[in-house]
């Protein structure tokens, strides 16, 4: 590496030099030695080694937790912009259900009562099956109805 890790800490050693009073308490003032070490500019490269591997440039703590509490705070309005659109997406969804279901008719004839309509009188019977069929009191029904569905019914 031609010396430059024994560089790199030589400079480390003279920022802790200026930072420190004492010998012994070294050890506590590393890590701001190695923060200002990595601030500071390289005359080799002209940028902060920081930059060069995280991409952007170094907040202090004040301007971290400044920018957090507003990332959660998007967070936040992001979450409840996604909660609003799923309810509306859902009523979207209620809507079209219901605009292409039909309630079901329910007929409330109860247990006992009779399965059938009638009785009817046949006014003309067709080859193949088809009748055409009139109610007692003379009324035609609108449409013809088949010969196996209807009973044969004697008075």
């Amino acid at each position: 590496m031609n010396g430059a890790v024994e560089a790199a800490n030589k400079n480390i050693k003279k920022i802790e030099e200026k930072m420190t009073e004492t010998y012994k308490d070294w050890h506590e003032k590393l890590p701001f030695a190695l923060y200002a070490y990595q601030m500071y500019v390289r005359t080799s490269t002209e940028a902060i080694p920081f930059s060069l591997v995280y991409g952007m440039e170094a907040l202090d703590e004040t301007k971290w937790i400044q920018s957090r509490s507003d990332q959660l705070n998007l967070i936040e309005e992001k979450r409840l912009k996604v909660i609003r659109h799923g309810q509306m997406y859902q009523k979207r969804m209620i809507r079209a259900y219901k605009k292409k279901i039909l309630p079901k008719q329910k007929d409330f004839k109860g247990k006992w009562m009779p399965n059938w309509k009638g009785p009817y009188v046949v006014k003309n019977a067709f080859f193949g099956g088809a009748l055409i069929l009139i109610e007692m009191d003379g009324r035609d029904l609108p449409n013809p109805v088949n010969l196996d569905l209807v009973k044969r019914y004697f008075t």
